[in-house]
């Protein structure tokens, strides 16, 4: 009998062993299926995600525009301190200009009374030979 009861107990052993693996591998399937579930869920999205993949290359669009925003700006930035440095140039250049331009009107001027001076002298001399 004790035969038995061992015999028994051995196979009572093995048929708890096949439960708990049963239950594991039923675990294992069930988390198998959610997985397959949600792959599927995805692949239906990106099937349909056709706005996804629109909004992907609006962003992208977007991206592309504030870089070439950027760039603009960079470049509007630069054209705009070659145009004030090249103002100064001119600026002192006229300023020049003008010094120059007022130091000949001053010997214009000089020149104008000195010839108004020798033609007075002229009258008189003229005035004295008659």
């Amino acid at each position: 009998m004790s035969k038995y009861n061992s015999d028994l107990t051995q196979r009572e052993q093995e048929l708890l062993k096949i439960r708990r693996d049963s239950d594991t591998k039923a675990a294992e399937l069930a988390k198998m299926e959610k997985m397959l579930q949600q792959t599927k869920s995805l692949l239906e999205k990106k099937s349909e995600g056709g706005a996804e993949s629109k909004d992907i290359e609006e962003n992208m669009d977007l991206e592309e525009r504030v870089r070439s925003s950027r760039r603009y700006r960079r470049s509007s930035l630069h054209h705009t301190q070659m145009l004030e440095s090249q103002m100064k140039t001119v600026k002192g250049e006229l300023v020049g200009t003008l010094d120059h331009l007022q130091e000949l009107r001053s010997v214009l001027r000089r020149s104008q009374q000195k010839a108004e001076e020798r033609k007075a002298a002229m009258e008189r001399l003229a005035a004295g030979l008659r």
